[in-house]
């Protein structure tokens, strides 16, 4: 059956997806039981199903697709790549034009002290790649004892076995035997959530120095490396007080610590600049890359290593055995220079921090006042909404934790919206092409799916 030039009706795919496809990060009886949203094709931030109904993206894909929906430039390039070389692997003394061409633009684009990359196929390949490197480097340095990773909790890092390890989520904990040894996780710089009555800036200081306190409960002699997002993605966009960063930065520098920026969901303009390493001003030796290297188009990551600890594996260290059969994948490589081509030429980084991110943080603040809502926070454009029945105190619902959340998801998908839910905090990662009036309607469509969850939620007895 040719699906794409004859679509069978919606509920002939529904029923096809239940019977042969396992969804990720799904209750696979409750989706085969509603029947799974069947998207069909996408333009611009725009996304259209099955059923002829148009979603705004708010997500952007998976906080992926930065240059939007339908770039035929990149289409091009793909093409014009499987025409010449469809394939071939970097290893065995190989490279191809590519991958070079992709590693000579990233290392122009990465901090100054950041030169090198090691390429994998997703976010969490590369953060299996972060423990690999983090502790061969420090082996090759005749420190074989420094293993461990300090991580945050709710920190997200990946769902592989090492990378959901890095993750800070029980709930990923609870299945695999999780996390793998030489791991640990302190508290995150969650200021709404778990700052009481604490000044930000003072939170945000106590928080960074628990990093001190668990190197010295551990010894500095055993501590490889800190890891952490500039700003937690899928832990429900955790935007750290302006005093954390600087305080980590402190500390890795003066306690030898590697200090890994995860910046899979910052990287590529999502928060203004290239990195989120370049808004918060720090100086990561290892920064972990993906999805909008490439908007999604096609699966590619890597891993940008700083001088220091390039030079440490080309002098020290022999041969580094790790790597994946799609390492620095030839028409990968060139989606992503497309894509990084974009971005330049619209200047759309710029884009993000003159217009669109001004314009998101003026709107989405506005939401404040709605009577769901206890904080609605912005940088760049990541966007949070946090729910409570009770703005002044915080309060969680009486409810099970995300049960107003998916209350609220369900309206926004069901009013042409995608806003995705992280237990009661619903989220944004909208396209970085987004228009003003684009953001008008985000902004908007929330809005009245704001009233319609509220609406549901008193006549369910929840919003107490």
């Amino acid at each position: 059956m040719n699906f794409m030039a004859n679509l069978p009706p919606t509920e002939e795919l529904q029923k096809l997806d239940a019977a042969h496809h396992l969804h990720p990060f799904t209750d696979t009886k409750q989706l085969n039981e509603k029947g799974a949203r069947i998207i069909t094709r996408a333009d611009g931030v725009y996304l259209y199903d099955s059923e002829g109904n148009r979603l705004l993206d708010g997500m952007a894909g998976l906080w992926c697709v930065n240059v939007g929906y339908g770039r035929k430039e990149i289409l091009e390039a793909a093409m014009r790549q499987m025409e010449q070389l469809p394939y071939y692997n970097t290893f065995f003394q190989t490279s191809h034009p590519p991958v070079i061409a992709l590693s000579e633009k990233l290392a122009s684009i990465a901090p100054d002290h950041i030169n090198h990359v090691f390429y994998a196929n997703s976010g969490s390949e590369a953060n299996d790649t972060v423990v690999r490197m983090v502790r061969h480097y420090w082996a090759s340095m005749g420190k074989p004892d420094k293993k461990v990773i300090i991580a945050r909790k709710n920190g997200y890092h990946g769902s592989t076995v090492a990378a959901a390890s890095l993750g800070g989520m029980t709930g990923m904990h609870a299945q695999g035997g999780l996390p793998i040894p030489d791991i640990t996780h302190i508290d995150q710089p969650y200021w709404y959530g778990e700052g009481g009555d604490m000044d930000p800036a003072e939170f945000g200081l106590m928080r960074a120095r628990l990093l001190e306190a668990e190197i010295d409960r551990i010894g500095e002699d055993k501590v490889a490396a800190f890891i952490a997002e500039p700003i937690q993605g899928a832990g429900g966009v955790v935007i750290p007080p302006d005093s954390y960063w600087p305080e980590i930065q402190r500390i890795c520098d003066e306690r030898e610590i590697l200090l890994i920026a995860d910046e899979v969901i910052c990287g590529f303009g999502r928060t203004g600049n290239w990195f989120g390493t370049d808004t918060y001003g720090i100086k990561p030796d290892l920064m972990p890359i993906a999805k909008g290297l490439s908007s999604g188009y096609l699966p590619i990551a890597g891993v940008l290593v700083s001088d220091r600890v390039a030079e440490g594996f080309i002098e020290n260290a022999g041969e580094f055995a790790h790597g994946y059969t799609y390492s620095g994948h030839p028409v990968s490589c060139a989606a992503a220079l497309a894509n990084l081509e974009i971005i330049e030429n619209e200047h759309l980084i710029d884009g993000v921090r003159d217009r669109a991110a001004p314009y998101l943080a003026e709107k989405w603040a506005q939401l404040a006042d709605h009577p769901l809502i206890g904080e609605a926070r912005t940088k760049g454009l990541v966007g949070a909404l946090e729910l409570t029945p009770d703005k002044a105190a915080r309060a969680p619902f009486a409810a099970s934790k995300g049960t107003a959340g998916l209350i609220c998801r369900e309206h926004c998908f069901n009013n042409g919206l995608v806003m995705r839910h992280v237990g009661d905090t619903m989220i944004i990662s909208p396209p970085l092409i987004i228009t003003n009036s684009e953001i008008d309607e985000l902004v908007g469509k929330a809005e009245k799916c704001l009233d319609l969850a509220l609406a549901e939620l008193k006549d369910r007895g929840l919003y107490k």
